[in-house]
């Protein structure tokens, strides 16, 4: 019973999905036809006094608004179904590592702590740099208002990282990524607490 409501689930959640942004196609396709026709029934009409005009041109101007919230609907549905959220912002960020940490990166667990509730990151990847480093990609959204967040990332056998995130509560989003910056607090699994070192850094930007 439990595999066939796992089974049922995410495939009710892609049709609901896919029913959203159909409907808001369609949508789309009505507000454009509604321009067209106050457009056509506005250029073809003859002798226009000055409330045919003000008529006519509130017509346009309610039909415009429509289009261009059928537009606003159709691309929040479009995201949603892509499982984005665009009204709340993320940190996307890259963590430079030695090398050898890769072998734990597949069992690694990377939260956002805030003083307000903890997130899972979604890891997006790792690449080798060379010189002996990799870098691990990932993001994590920003549910709250809040300017306490720090990125702890726990690599099973090589100990926990703790990246202090520098934003602001309401943080804009930014085109380029941060400088980077050291990691605040390293926690080893067999010596306790260390100090920080060049070996792991991190930098984000927030989109």
């Amino acid at each position: 019973m439990n595999t066939l409501s796992s089974l049922i689930s995410p495939l009710t959640e892609l049709a609901n999905g896919r029913l959203g942004i159909l409907m808001s196609a369609l949508a789309g396709v009505a507000a454009a036809l509604a321009v067209a026709l106050a457009m056509t029934v506005y250029v073809r009409t003859g002798y226009r006094t000055w409330r045919d005009v003000i008529r006519h041109g509130l017509a346009v101007l309610a039909a415009t608004a429509l289009f261009a919230f059928a537009a606003w609907d159709m691309r929040h549905a479009a995201l949603a179904y892509l499982g984005l959220n665009p009204s709340k912002p993320a940190v996307e960020f890259e963590i430079r590592m030695p090398r050898e940490t890769l072998t734990a990166v597949p069992d690694a667990q990377i939260e956002l702590h805030t003083d307000r509730n903890q997130t899972l990151a979604l890891v997006d990847g790792v690449r080798e740099l060379g010189n002996g480093r990799a870098l691990l990609r990932g993001a994590v959204a920003l549910d709250h208002r809040t300017a306490d967040r720090v990125l702890a990332v726990n690599l099973p056998g090589k100990g926990t990282f703790e990246f202090r995130l520098r934003l602001p509560a309401e943080p804009h989003r930014s085109e380029g990524f941060s400088p980077w910056h050291l990691a605040d607090r390293l926690a080893s699994p067999v010596a306790g607490a260390v100090a920080p070192q060049d070996a792991y850094a991190i930098r984000y930007r927030v989109f």
